[in-house]
């Protein structure tokens, strides 16, 4: 991949890694603030935020995947994989709940995959 790549990718799966930490470890203190959450709906919502917060990690974990996998065309897969799903996890959240999602979420992820797919890949053996 390229260094423009790894480093959209890197990116991805980090603001992930934030997104389920806060939804998960954190929700009831700086996740709730920064999702804006009111005091008293959070124990109301904290299971939801929190299986939600493992389909994060989940995202973030194929990122990591395609960075570190030792097989190239693997990783590159797993990066493609991650990103589409970053991007259209992203577009459904900027329509169902907020539109800043789009930026955070979406946008970062679209660059990615555009500087991996700009990536010749390996030929086939």
């Amino acid at each position: 991949m390229l260094i423009v790549a790894t480093i959209l990718i890197a990116v991805v799966c980090l603001i992930h890694v934030y997104i389920f930490l806060l939804e998960t470890v954190l929700f009831r203190g700086r996740g709730r603030r920064v999702f804006g959450i009111k005091q008293d709906e959070v124990e109301r919502l904290a299971p939801l935020m929190s299986n939600q917060g493992c389909y994060n990690g989940f995202l973030a974990a194929a990122l990591a995947l395609g960075l570190v996998h030792p097989d190239p065309m693997i990783g590159r897969a797993f990066a493609v994989f991650g990103l589409v799903c970053v991007a259209i996890a992203g577009i459904w959240g900027g329509v169902t709940v907020q539109r800043r999602i789009l930026l955070v979420q979406t946008l970062p992820a679209l660059l990615a995959l555009a500087a991996l797919l700009l990536t010749p890949s390996a030929p086939a053996p």
